[in-house]
């Protein structure tokens, strides 16, 4: 065990706060259900009745729960490597070998933990809860597969990542973090850009649309407002679960649609085009542009920061270090901000789903029907088991997207005020 002082004690402090009001705000979600005695929302009358409707709900507590229990015993582990004194042995392990390879082992022991403390978690949701529901249709084998194939491409590209800082740090000077910053922008790109050819392909199956009509379609769509669209393929989503979505990814030549299998078989041609146009209005306003310029003004600030705390003595002394490696202090500020971004999330959130509501927005004015979208949304809400009614408290922190209702009343006063205009 390592010894308490102030600096320490603040932080478990606000380690324990971010846990117990998250919790908290998963009860408040759950407890929120029950002030509608299990009435149907309206515009829902015809989509789900009051089985769909308790099962929805069902769905919600039992994910909830599952919450709780991975975020306590996430928090407890957490806190067990802080305080144990693991950290401090760790790095008398692994000092006497060269500084890079020191510091990707110091990284990789408690990386290792959390991976392995994961998989009993992920196991019983995809097994248990997904397949209660009906959603599950991954097998073991696939599973295990999956995950090798997750924890090999994470190592390989946090291995790189880490190797070129830690040599930037060592020997580019004080001006290390902006050089740092320029690499870390350089390779988000990247990434945007080999992701969808390179990286996605490991886990699933891409292919053409099979559809030919929905195919012409959707480039129809997509050349009307002036977007080239290279490829539009189907994903073999249905192999893992049976949930639906959509999404665009990719910047320049390597722009693609894709669609889950299961949104082709279960949304008809005029609702897939209402999603995608939904879409493609993130594209045209701009929110992908934007969504980098946060992220590098973030980055730009953190490394900053980052550089001026490195060498801060308290921070390696409070963690029971008697040596400041920069490895470890790289380390132990991604463990501060672990939890700070807890505090911080509202704002991504909110900034989110503003982008949501205004592609929204943007359906309503290239399509002539808003009725596909909304029929679509419902589809999506009822096929996903969605919660309907989540607790604004909850909406505040972890919601990226408005909550369906809201965006369905929305729409529907937006769709009012174009016919009496």
């Amino acid at each position: 065990m390592i010894t308490i002082n102030s600096f320490l004690l603040a932080y478990i402090f606000i380690c324990l706060l971010s846990a117990v009001l998250n919790i908290a705000i998963d009860l408040a979600n759950t407890a929120h259900l029950k002030r509608y005695n299990g009435s149907i929302p309206e515009g829902f009358e015809g989509i789900i009745d009051e089985k769909k409707l308790s099962e929805m709900e069902r769905y919600t507590r039992d994910n909830t729960g599952f919450g709780i229990l991975n975020t306590a015993a996430s928090r407890a582990v957490f806190l067990f490597i802080i305080l144990s004194g693991l950290l401090p042995w760790l790095l008398g392990a692994v000092e006497g070998f060269h500084y890079i390879p020191a510091g990707l082992l110091f990284f990789a022991l408690p990386g290792i933990i959390g991976f392995v403390f994961e998989l009993p978690f992920d196991y019983y949701h995809t097994f248990v809860i997904e397949e209660r529901f009906g959603f599950n249709t991954n097998t073991i084998k696939t599973w295990i597969i999956d995950h090798i194939k997750s924890l090999l491409v994470t190592v390989i590209l946090f291995s790189i990542l880490l190797s070129l800082l830690l040599f930037m740090i060592r020997h580019a000077g004080n001006l290390w973090w902006l050089m740092a910053w320029v690499f870390f922008m350089s390779f988000q790109l990247l990434m945007v850009v080999l992701y969808p050819t390179l990286i996605a392909p490991l886990f699933n199956k891409f292919e053409p649309v099979k559809d030919k009509e929905l195919e012409s379609a959707i480039r129809e769509l997509a050349e009307k407002e002036g977007l080239l669209i290279k490829d539009i393929f189907q994903m073999d989503a249905g192999r893992r679960s049976r949930h639906t979505n959509a999404y665009f990814t990719g910047l320049g030549k390597t722009k693609r649609i894709v669609l889950f299998d299961t949104l082709i078989a279960s949304h008809g041609r005029d609702e897939i085009l209402a999603v995608l146009a939904h879409e493609i209005g993130h594209l045209k306003l701009g929110h992908i542009k934007k969504m980098i310029l946060m992220i590098t003004i973030a980055s730009f600030i953190i490394f900053f920061l980052t550089s001026k705390v490195l060498g801060w003595g308290l921070l390696y002394e409070s963690f029971g270090f008697h040596t400041m490696p920069q490895y470890v202090g790289l380390f132990l500020i991604g463990f501060i901000l672990e939890p700070v971004g807890f505090f911080l999330s509202p704002l991504s959130m909110a900034r989110s789903r503003k982008h949501e509501r205004e592609a929204d927005d943007y359906v309503k004015s290239i399509m002539h029907d808003i009725a596909p979208f909304v029929n679509a949304l419902k589809k999506m809400a009822s096929d996903n088991l969605s919660n309907l009614r989540p607790h604004p408290a909850y909406v505040f922190f972890h919601y990226s997207h408005p909550p369906i209702l809201d965006r369905i009343k929305r729409l529907g006063r937006l769709s009012a005020e174009k016919c009496i205009t």
